[in-house]
């Protein structure tokens, strides 16, 4: 397994998150300079040959303290424009804004809604910076992205350390602008999508493969989304990697048809138009980079390997997105990820070594393995730990394909065929109605989820648990092994 761009992307990750979270980015370039000049005169002035393994390691230290360094700079400067915006200024005033929206409006508590914009103007004075909006529902309800818009806001310092600038909380009526016509576009197949949905299927069903598919949770039943957030499956309403590997891998098998360069063309326009319609969140941006890296390697005629390619796709988003180093959503992304290429081939392969049918050795592993690494970040967050999510999960798999495969064409043919959109929507049906029926199944169950520490105190409690949990599975499969090895010999 090819390894070598992942010390690059760990380090690119970590400087990033260190250097917006405690502000240490200059401290962070000044120790990766000179672990990487300490390195490189070792290197230089001792003799190591050119074959031996210290060698190759101290080149690959001093590689990684290299990007750490050139990191450790970019997100210095980076905090340096946040702490010193002329926004600064304003806080705890009240002014006239002008943002424009980067995402959809999602409900809070007490009617309200959140979203977050690229700042354009304070006060008639040209700004710009990422904010975080707060809102009354009924007037920034029908907001899209992309459309800007003007109020009166009250003005505060960030919530978070993220490279937001400011945190705007609306006290005035908006005064709209018009979005991209690509915006707009992307907002009509949403639009007509979801009125499709709710002709074609119940209300429960309709609210939920609109998120299932766009991602578009704003008509989900609060007990709905509690119900699918005790079973652990919330990430399915998140749409990411799996949805984008499902939409271009469809595209894919045209090749049999239209040959592989032009199946991969159609997958990349597939691909950049899924993102536009559904909105590049971090999880659909991190997505949408992944299946961007791996359609060049498929043109490239070169083999896919999943961890190069997820190192890849880390590196850029530091570059492109450094806010990302600090998003539970992208950590979550990221890991489970891994672990799925890392730990879930092995566990099925030994499954399947102990008689287990291949199609079900691959379904538990997968489940268990995005269980076992997603589990600690998810009770740092939330201090639960969900008992049933790999029953959930199981039972789920089987039908997110089909929902996605035919909720995609739906979406596609909703501006030009709307007829043949709702009669593909009303095929998800049984589907959505079986996931609908899992999740309740889960939640409803005794002690579904369970407390646990939050925070660190949380990642070490539930991820020891884990690890003590497959050290213990592993021990007698082991065992198992040398008691045949050594009845065999005797």
């Amino acid at each position: 397994m090819d390894l070598r761009l992942v010390p690059a992307a760990l380090t690119a990750w970590l400087v990033t998150a260190a250097g917006i979270t405690w502000n240490a980015g200059p401290l962070l370039a000044l120790v990766a300079t000179t672990v990487a000049l300490i390195l490189l005169f070792a290197l230089m002035f001792r003799r190591v040959s050119a074959c031996s393994v210290a060698r190759r390691a101290g080149i690959g230290v001093a590689g990684a303290a290299v990007v750490g360094a050139g990191f450790g700079v970019a997100v210095a400067l980076r905090c340096e424009s946040v702490r010193y915006h002329p926004i600064v200024a304003r806080f705890g005033e009240s002014d006239l804004v002008t943002v424009t929206a980067t995402d959809s409006p999602r409900s809070t508590l007490n009617g309200r809604v959140m979203f977050h914009g690229n700042l354009i103007q304070v006060r008639g004075i040209e700004m710009s910076g990422s904010v975080l909006v707060f809102a009354p529902s009924m007037g920034f309800g029908h907001l899209i992205a992309g459309q800007p818009a003007s109020f009166r806001a009250r003005i505060a310092r960030p919530s978070r350390a993220d490279l937001t600038v400011a945190t705007l909380t609306a006290t005035g009526d908006p005064k709209f602008g018009e979005a991209g016509w690509l915006q707009r576009a992307a907002n009509s197949v949403r639009t007509r999508f979801g009125a499709l949905a709710r002709e074609a299927l119940p209300a429960d069903a309709a609210a939920t493969v609109s998120g299932l598919v766009l991602g578009d949770t704003s008509t989900v039943p609060p007990r709905i989304t509690a119900e699918f957030r005790a079973a652990g499956l919330t990430h399915l309403t998140a749409v990411s990697g799996a949805n984008v590997t499902i939409v271009c891998g469809a595209m894919l098998l045209s090749s049999v048809i239209v040959g592989p360069r032009v199946a991969v063309g159609l997958a990349a326009v597939a691909l950049v138009l899924f993102v536009v319609v559904v909105q590049p969140t971090p999880s659909v941006l991190r997505a949408a980079v992944m299946g961007a890296i791996g359609l060049l390697a498929v043109l490239s005629s070169r083999r896919r390997q999943a961890i190069p390619v997820l190192a890849a796709t880390v590196l850029t988003l530091m570059v492109v997105a450094p806010q990302l180093a600090v998003d539970v959503g992208f950590a979550l992304s990221v890991v489970a990820t891994a672990g799925l290429v890392l730990v879930a081939p092995n566990w099925s392969r030994r499954l399947c070594a102990r008689g287990w049918p291949k199609p079900i050795a691959d379904a538990v592993s997968v489940a268990v393995a995005a269980q076992l690494v997603t589990a600690p970040l998810i009770a740092a967050v939330s201090g639960r730990f969900s008992v049933v999510s790999v029953f959930a999960n199981l039972l789920a798999a089987p039908v997110i394909a089909p929902v996605t495969v035919l909720g995609t064409a739906a979406a596609a043919l909703c501006p030009l065929a709307p007829g043949v959109a709702g009669f593909l929507i009303r095929f998800t049906g049984p589907e959505v109605w079986w996931l609908l029926r899992v999740a309740h199944v889960a939640a409803g169950m005794p002690a579904a989820t369970l407390p646990v520490p939050s925070g660190v105190a949380g990642v070490v409690v539930v991820g020891g648990v884990g690890v003590l949990a497959v050290l213990l599975a592993v021990r007698p499969w082991h065992d198992s092994r040398v008691t045949r090895a050594a009845s065999g010999q005797g």
